[in-house]
């Protein structure tokens, strides 16, 4: 399964003003990043999926031997070399989350920030990170919570109306409990709080 042709114009369209709403919804972010790269600190080859604009790439390729940092948008992976693409370990490309391109066992952690509420295929999705990783390989999967509590559920109810909705919303423990039911071991699950709370799930395959 691809990415959908929707989708994908849509993060086209709007790479250059991604990072306006982080000023209202952004409060978790820092703390994120912070945690995603503690988490992945040390590995060798890092793939991070759905880069948008290297705000978490910019964190992740200072700790790490080597980062191939990927979105299915173009515009995104050239918003996120002009951020972090003064990383000399770091390399940008656009690539399909279901059509990787790499070879299975070749990556020591996967970062997908903010992405497994918008995949179509959410079972699919995990499925071809996992495919990527070694054994016992970090999947790292800080996601948004939008049915967190009644406020998220607002927040998330607004913003579909003014922008591309979701496919899913999930609470921390739905989101622990999707990558659990795809085979990984979840070592840590803590909610980030804000206006749009943020799920830190760190698994092991």
């Amino acid at each position: 399964m691809t990415t959908s042709t929707e989708g994908r114009s849509f993060w086209e369209r709007h790479a250059a003003r991604y990072d306006r709403p982080m000023r209202l919804l952004g409060g978790p972010l820092p703390e994120a990043i912070e945690l995603s790269a503690a988490a992945v600190e040390g590995l060798g080859r890092v793939l991070e999926i759905a880069c948008g604009t290297g705000l978490f790439s910019d964190a992740l390729a200072p700790v790490v031997g080597g980062l191939l940092a990927t979105d299915y948008a173009e515009a995104m992976v050239a918003q996120a070399r002009a951020r972090a693409g003064h990383h000399g370990n770091a390399t940008f490309s656009q690539r399909d989350l279901y059509a990787l391109g790499e070879p299975e066992r070749s990556f020591d952690a996967v970062v997908a920030a903010n992405v497994l509420h918008l995949v179509p295929d959410l079972e699919g999705a995990l499925q071809a990170l996992a495919t990527v990783l070694v054994p016992g390989g970090s999947l790292v999967v800080p996601t948004y919570c939008h049915a967190q509590d009644w406020r998220s559920r607002a927040v998330s109810t607004a913003l579909a109306a003014v922008s591309f909705p979701g496919r899913r919303r999930f609470t921390l423990e739905t989101l622990r409990s999707a990558v659990a039911d795809a085979g990984f071991t979840v070592e840590q699950a803590e909610l980030v709080p804000g206006l749009l709370p943020i799920g830190f799930v760190v698994a092991r395959r």
